[in-house]
This record gives structure tokens, sequence and C-alpha cells, in this order.
């Protein structure tokens, strides 16, 4: 039995944290201890398992700033992090270090203790934000470089995608010798089976039989409006009766928290208005586990438009719920989606989009037929025990 602990800056909703979340208890089912150690912990924004007792979960240093006048949010995320970092080496014992996100406090921790330390790499932080400005610059080159040098110092590396390793490679090039392991996100499959709930009318109108569904965090970068757009196209190819019985759900991440999430939720209602949409589309946000489960298993396709997307790890529970993605083709989804086969692989742009979606709606077994050949590749690549027999294989390695 090995106790691992994990450090993460702020265990909310979204693929980063339900990774955390699977990790721990792909290690808990091997029989290891767990213990979750986090910045913010917020009971109403957060997975189940992590308020539930099924994970032990501590929350430290949330009295330290986010931001600094709505700024500097990196450089406070750093320090949140070093903070965790003592309060693990002053307050418990431990055998394997499992740090997520933020590789800044790995210096702190190899230099007071002598444990195997993991670090998750879901992208480089560096090329997260924009350099607009001088200032900008100045400020991110001392954490660009610290990111960089503490990311090296880690026992083992791991990224979530090959998209990833390589742009790994490519960014950090004092690491070139260091060839990270990819560990893709798996989903619990016995936590996916569990109960859905109804959807009632204040999701689907009545009458509408024919869903599209886009679930991801209200992000610009998640480039949602591609979704709106595509469906606004497509209703100028479908029939008036066809039309009445279509819909599209829009269900995102959102934090009170965060104004991008605020703002761009707001653009977007905007939008729909713009084109007329709004009997035909439903905003939800933060929606509960059992409801994304029921909006994967009734939807015509997951409308998937990040591009250059890490990883991904909605395709994948879409596939498994038997469903079809429509996704645009680059970073993660070329690695778990099979075009023409699985879903659609697709450029970033409306009418590609709207074309694959299209595909749906006039042949209805279409969906079924590709939900079926995606959900026996999710059996195949992405199982809980893959993903955990290789986990175990880290935190036990000599």
């Amino acid at each position: 039995m090995v106790r691992v602990v994990f450090l993460h800056p702020d265990l909310g909703i979204g693929g980063a944290e339900r990774l955390v979340i699977d990790a721990a208890l792909a290690l808990r089912s091997r029989g290891h201890d767990v213990l979750v150690i986090t910045a913010h912990h917020d009971p109403s924004h957060c997975f189940p398992e992590t308020i539930d007792g099924t994970l032990s979960v501590r929350a430290a240093g949330d009295w330290l700033p986010s931001s600094l006048l709505g700024s500097c949010r990196a450089l406070c995320a750093y320090v949140r992090m070093l903070y965790i970092a003592l309060y693990l080496l002053l307050l418990e014992s431990f055998d394997v270090i499992f740090c997520d996100q933020i590789s800044a406090c790995i210096p702190l921790l190899k230099l007071f203790s002598r444990r195997r330390i993991v670090f998750y790499c879901h992208f480089p932080d560096q090329l997260l934000t924009r350099r607009e400005s001088f200032l900008k610059r100045v400020y991110r080159a001392p954490l660009d470089w610290l990111e960089e040098w503490s990311t090296g110092l880690a026992h083992v590396i791991l990224v979530n995608s090959m998209f990833t390793a390589n742009v790994f490679k490519d960014t950090f090039k004092s690491l070139s010798k260091v060839t990270p392991q990819v560990l893709y996100p798996s989903l619990n499959f016995s936590a996916f089976d569990t109960e859905t709930e109804l959807l009632n009318d204040d999701v689907l109108p009545p009458g509408r039989d024919i869903y599209f569904l886009s679930i991801n965090r209200y992000e610009r970068k998640k480039n949602l409006a591609l979704a709106i757009e595509a469906f606004s196209l497509l209703k100028l190819r479908l029939s008036d009766e066809k039309w009445r019985r279509t819909h599209l759900v829009m269900a995102g991440g959102y934090d009170s928290r965060v104004p991008e999430n605020r703002e761009h939720h707001d653009e977007l209602r905007h939008l729909v208005a713009s084109l007329n949409l709004e009997e035909h589309v439903t905003f939800l946000r933060s929606v509960s586990d059992a409801r994304k489960r029921a909006l994967l298993r009734g939807c015509a396709c997951l409308v998937y438009t990040p591009s250059g997307e890490h990883f991904g790890i909605v395709p994948v529970e879409a596939m498994y719920a038997g469903r079809p993605v429509v996704a645009v083709a680059s970073g993660g989804p070329l690695e778990t989606v099979v075009d023409a086969s699985t879903g659609f692989l697709r450029k970033a742009d409306a009418a590609a989009f709207a074309d694959a979606m299209l595909e749906f709606v006039d042949d209805e077994t279409l969906g079924s037929a590709m939900g079926r050949r995606g959900r026996e590749l999710v059996l195949r690549r992405f199982s809980f025990q893959a993903f955990t027999e290789q986990l175990d294989n880290v935190v036990t390695a000599r």
C-alpha cells in the first residue's frame, strides 16, 4: 500500500479535475491510501465524489487571493500551489506526490522530501495566455522559466495525449531529453452507467426529439459560437417539419467567480437572439453528472468545437454513451474520434459542421451505427482498468 497525495489548485468541475478524481479513485481501488489537497473546493461546484465521503479532500490556502485586482492570476495560482505544498510538508505523511497542472511547487517538495513526485501536464501553462503587451511579456518571463525548470524536476511527467507530448517537446526546449508518458484520461464505466435523470421541458420543449449537444466550459477559447452558427446554417437546410423537431442544447461549465464565464455566457445568448434561434436553443450551466449522462444518451450527436484541444474527455463520454461526435480536426479528437466511423472530423467552419450535423437529421440510423462503433472503441482504448493499471505502475515503481 502506498500513501498518495494529490495536489490540485482548484477542485471545481472540468476535464482536469475529472482526471484527478478518476486517478484518485483508480489508486484507491488498488488499496492505496489517497488524499487530495486543493486550494479551493466549493461543495456547490464540484464532483460528487469529493463531498459524499468517497474521497478525502482537504482545502488549504483559499484565503490567499486568486487575482490582484483581476490580474496576475497565474502568479496567484503559483503562490496558492506553493502554500498547499508547504501544508503537505508540515502536516501530512506521504510516499508519492501527484502534482497536477502547476509545477511551481515541485522544487519545494523535492528540497524537503525524498519522495517520488509525479507531475501531470495537461498543457504547458505558458501557451494558455496571450502576450499582447510588453508589460505582460515581462510579467510572464520568470513564470515561464519557473514552469519549465520546475517541470523538469519531477521524477515522472505524464501528459494526456500524443498531441500534448509533441507540444511539450516543442515548448520546453531545455527538457529535450525528457520523454513524458502518455496517460490518456479514461472513463469510470461503473460510475457512468448509473441512473440518469429525466429531461424536463426546461431543457427540451415538447416535440423536439432531434437535439444536438455542446458540452464545454463557457470560455471563448472553446469556440462555442461555432456550434450556434452551424445550427443556424442547419436551419436553412431543413424542411419546416424537420426544423420544428430540432433543438440545440448548450451545456457549459460555469463558475460565477470567473468573469469570462459570465461574460461569454451573455455573449452567446446575444448571438442566439441575433440569429433568431431563441426558441430552439437551451443554455444550461454546470449540469450535474446525472443530467449530463441523460443529455449524452439522447442527443443526435455531440458537437465539439474547440481547436487544438489538449485531449477532450467529452467526446469519449459521448462515444461510450453510444452517440457520435462532430469535432474539429485538430488536437486530442484526432486521437479519440475516427472520422466517418465514430463521427466526423471537420475544419472549424460553421458550414462544414452544419453539413455533418445534417447527416444525422437526414439519416437517423446513422447516429446509432456510429455510436455503436464509438462505444466499442472506448471500451478497447480508454477503459478505467487500463488507466488504473498504468497509474498503479507509476506510483509503485522503484
